[in-house]
């Protein structure tokens, strides 16, 4: 879970995979974390949101997205639970007080959000390639 944190949780396949029936493999992931797999890795995915709307320069929801939610609605709702402000709020807060927030389309090539363009054939790579980070995108 916390390697494939953004992937949809497929709770019989892990619990399988430990050797356990789903019902017992939460039981036991409960007695060991104190929260069920899907309260672990919800909160893992709102710690990587909290990350990327401190450095990214993403939408609030690009980041519900990329960071494995499949609504707004549910992912806001979790962040406000467990950080106590909006996740507008919380970037409002806490962006500026480190380096410069990260270009969106980087953050986005990062995460896996999309696949970077390739030249076509007899296209000259060379001219290409972007001057700065502002270009890039």
């Amino acid at each position: 879970m916390d390697r494939d944190w953004a992937e949809p949780l497929d709770l019989d396949a892990i619990a399988a995979h430990a050797g356990y029936s789903r019902y017992h493999f939460v039981r036991a992931f409960k007695a060991v974390y104190g929260q069920t797999p899907g309260q672990y890795l919800s909160r893992r995915r709102v710690e990587r949101a909290e990350e990327m709307l401190r450095t990214a320069n993403l939408s609030v929801t690009e980041i519900c997205t990329l960071v494995g939610f499949s609504s707004l609605g549910t992912f806001s709702a979790r962040f406000k639970k467990q950080t106590g402000l909006s996740p507008s709020d919380y970037r409002s807060r806490h962006v500026g007080a480190g380096a410069a927030l990260i270009p969106g389309c980087y953050a986005m090539l990062w995460a896996g959000g999309f696949s970077p363009a390739r030249p076509s054939a007899g296209q000259d790579v060379g001219s290409a390639e972007p001057r700065n980070s502002e270009e890039a995108c």
